[in-house]
């Protein structure tokens, strides 16, 4: 066998590194410098510098969209991961009847994001909704516009969101809770330990790196939240619902603004590249606590 040359790691990490240039570290140095120009596809692009920057934060519109996308990404973060982690507590056990609900409900998250928004699209649909059908039944007045009211509407996507993605949380935490040598949580009963007290004391902090992994994937993926928006509000009414990638396609495909969408993008890359490391060392001085 031929001994190894201290060169032949990085040989190997060649493909993963060009993969990575050619579709993160290049596209995203071209939109950095595009951010820094004027452009309609139409004209010449014309040199702004940080023209596009100022644009945004003077109109308000940046910190709105930032306000708007945290909020419904903190309603979906913590609806999700309390949803997955009940439910998992609840479906640790054997037998066919927790083994279907394991599967009913992470076949959600397996389904297109717009055959989502279309099924909810119709199940609160004001007039017509399933779920306006039951509310005028229950209480005899008529359901609230939950698409059409600015203060229903985010969390009509947050809802949504939450439904899509507790299945993943579901699957993880089970995971995690199976992780869990059982003698450990067999002597804290015979100690009289309470189940609240196994779970605060022994459960929980050998979770928390689970629950990491799922708090961060899912800010993420409703950091990127664009489908549901498209298909049920088109972010509205009254840019309720204009979260960042939607802000960033209204930018570019419908106002041609290639170098405020490309601004616009870098914003939104750096924010949620900041928020994911302080979510990240928030968890990590928790566990180290």
């Amino acid at each position: 066998m031929k001994p190894s040359r201290r060169a032949d790691p990085y040989w190997l990490l060649l493909p993963t590194f060009l993969f990575l240039f050619v579709f993160f570290l290049f596209p995203l140095g071209v939109l950095v410098h595009e951010s820094f120009f004027a452009w309609d596809l139409l004209t010449p692009p014309r040199y702004v510098g940080f023209g596009n920057y100022r644009a945004l934060w003077r109109s308000g519109e940046l910190l709105h969209t930032f306000l708007t996308t945290l909020s419904i990404s903190a309603a979906v973060v913590l609806g999700s991961m309390a949803a997955g982690l009940g439910l998992a507590l609840l479906l640790d056990r054997p037998g066919r009847f927790p083994a279907f609900v394991r599967a009913a409900v992470f076949s959600a998250y397996v389904i297109s994001w717009v055959s989502v928004a279309l099924l909810f699209l119709w199940l609160l649909d004001a007039d017509a909704g399933a779920l306006s059908g039951i509310w005028r039944t229950l209480s005899g007045a008529r359901a609230p516009n939950w698409l059409g009211s600015p203060k229903l509407a985010p969390w009509a996507i947050a809802g949504v969101t939450i439904w899509k993605i507790t299945g993943y949380a579901l699957v993880l935490f089970l995971a995690g809770l199976q992780d869990i040598p059982s003698s450990i949580l067999e002597a804290a009963a015979l100690d009289g330990a309470s189940p609240r007290a196994r779970f605060v004391g022994i459960t929980w902090p050998l979770l928390r790196p689970t629950a990491l992994f799922v708090a961060t994937t899912s800010f993420i993926a409703s950091f990127q939240l664009f489908d549901v928006v498209r298909v049920m509000t088109q972010g509205g009414p009254v840019r309720s619902t204009t979260v960042f990638v939607y802000a960033i396609y209204e930018q570019l495909f419908l106002d041609l603004r290639v170098g405020r969408a490309s601004a616009e993008a870098v914003v939104f890359f750096g924010l949620l590249l900041l928020l994911t490391g302080a979510q990240f060392l928030l968890f990590r001085d928790g566990e180290a606590a």
